[in-house]
């Protein structure tokens, strides 16, 4: 059985205190933070890749902001909320283990187009068609990031390099090829006129595993979401060279792409899914929960202050927007 990692967010309101529970022993069958509840409602949030990337840092928050949201239960206690780490293949992982889960109502899997790229590139026995959709939750822009002490000081120097000398570079991001930050510098390559393969790209699963690469100079660049470097940028230990988007970051004191002279606009996004089997009922109290929390002024600010956006799509809408995301990455590949 694969080390799981769970963190706990208690009763009170916006505290999290983490624990963390590695399972070990090849005949255990089921993990207990995969097991049956007792006494209050509990209701957990999977995440298919490491600790401190970018689908861990959406896990945590919804359910910090849940936790100071959500009413009393209808047993009468207070609901509970875990984040249950899971990592492995680009999220496929713990997409086969949603996919065991089946009709249980109270686990969500935190995923983005990080998991789409991923069933692209590698085998998998699993697809999202095995589980159920229940939303996108919003949209984030993807930065170029470089250390503080890189040459690079603009998009500009940069790419003169990667145009001159392409294979001298480096570049990594915490998704495969098909993911976010694989699909931004292979956008931005070909809108400069440079073969994406001619620079190295290394997968890393997920932000976490990325930022000590960068740092010590093992890649160059980093293509990754904004909203896990924001400490980095605040303390001056990498820069960002260009964000994504159409329109600038507040958060981020970097020009769009388009600015820097290359004409990409491109974001990345987060969103849920279910285990299959679920009823109606229980998609739609999923959905509800999805709802309520997007209109609480209180996510809207934790939106602003990640540099996200709300991008609100549930459902059967949800599950067009996969298939279209599929299609975007075969496509873009």
């Amino acid at each position: 059985t694969p080390p799981v990692a769970t963190s706990k967010v208690g009763t009170a309101v916006g505290a999290l205190c983490a624990s963390v529970a590695v399972l070990v022993g090849a005949c255990s069958s089921e993990p207990a933070v995969f097991s049956g509840s007792e006494g209050n409602e509990r209701v957990r949030f999977l995440v298919p890749s490491d600790a401190g990337g970018g689908y861990d840092l959406t896990a945590r928050t919804l359910a910090q902001s849940l936790q100071s949201t959500t009413a009393r239960s209808d047993a009468g206690g207070a609901t509970s909320y875990d984040v249950v780490v899971l990592p492995g293949s680009g999220g496929i992982v713990g997409l086969g283990r949603l996919a065991l889960e089946r009709a249980k109502p109270d686990l969500a899997m935190v995923m983005g187009l990080g998991l789409i790229g991923a069933l692209d590139s590698e085998e998998s026995d699993w697809s999202v068609s095995d589980v159920t959709p229940v939303a996108k939750l919003l949209e984030e822009p993807v930065a170029v990031l470089v250390p503080a002490n890189s040459p690079f000081r603009t998009m500009s120097d940069l790419v003169d390099v990667w145009r001159t000398n392409p294979s001298e570079l480096a570049f990594a991001g915490g998704s495969a090829e098909g993911g976010a930050d694989g699909l931004f510098r292979t956008l931005l390559a070909r809108e400069i006129g440079v073969d994406p393969a001619a620079s190295t790209y290394r997968q890393f699963d997920g932000g976490g595993q990325l930022l000590p690469a960068l740092l010590t100079g093992d890649v160059d660049v980093a293509t990754t979401g904004v909203s896990e470097y924001l400490d980095q940028l605040a303390a001056g230990t990498v820069r960002a060279l260009a964000v994504s988007t159409a329109d600038r970051v507040p958060v981020v004191d970097a020009p769009t792409a388009r600015e820097a002279g290359v004409d990409v606009v491109f974001t990345n996004w987060r969103g849920l899914l279910a285990p299959p089997g679920l009823t109606v009922d229980q998609l739609e109290v999923w959905i509800d929960r999805v709802r309520s929390l997007d209109a609480s002024a209180g996510w809207q600010d934790v939106l602003a202050e990640n540099g996200w956006r709300s991008s609100v799509i549930t459902g059967s809408d949800f599950a067009e927007f996969l298939d279209a995301e599929a299609a975007f990455v075969s496509d873009t590949l």
